[in-house]
């Protein structure tokens, strides 16, 4: 087997592991596919996705992840390891910018789509000089919300008939 297969062979491993959840697994394989190619962006990526989430190791982590996304800054797999990584230390916002960037790229990546769903961003208080705990902001929020909704949501369910 060819060093390039083997390092190949390492990702899709590592790729499996990390979907199934086994991080530590996860990590030895992308460990080894970065040692045998430290120039690919990908393997440098997941491998400081998985350092981070496995070893909590933040700095090098952070550094193996942005460099992948400034080589292959078209890729929004980059950026959104960055934001998987950014959450993983509690820096919700910074994740969610960069999950942005990503869609910025690629509007149908549903890794990304998902992600953002997953995270619940909240839409701006309809009056933003006001604070969003405001009553008056949370009344005009959720009449805006039921203005928004379709019809069909709207109206009650037919009772079954017995």
């Amino acid at each position: 087997m060819s060093m390039q297969a083997s390092a190949l062979e390492h990702f899709r491993q590592g790729s499996e592991e990390l979907r199934a959840g086994s991080v530590d697994r996860a990590l030895a394989h992308f460990r080894a596919a970065h040692r045998i190619d430290p120039g690919s962006a990908q393997h440098r990526s997941f491998y400081g996705l998985t350092l981070g989430l496995a070893e909590r190791r933040w700095e090098q982590a952070l550094e193996l992840c942005r460099s992948a996304a400034r080589d292959e800054f078209f890729d929004p797999v980059h950026y959104h390891n960055l934001a998987r990584l950014h959450l993983a230390f509690g820096f919700k916002a910074e994740a969610i910018r960069l999950l942005r960037r990503g869609l910025m790229i690629d509007p149908d990546n549903g890794e990304i789509v998902d992600a953002l769903r997953n995270l619940g961003v909240r839409r701006r208080p309809p009056l933003k000089f006001l604070r969003r705990q405001n009553t008056l902001n949370r009344v005009l929020g959720k009449v805006l919300e039921r203005a928004r909704m379709p019809r069909s949501d709207l109206e009650p369910e037919p009772s079954p008939t017995l």
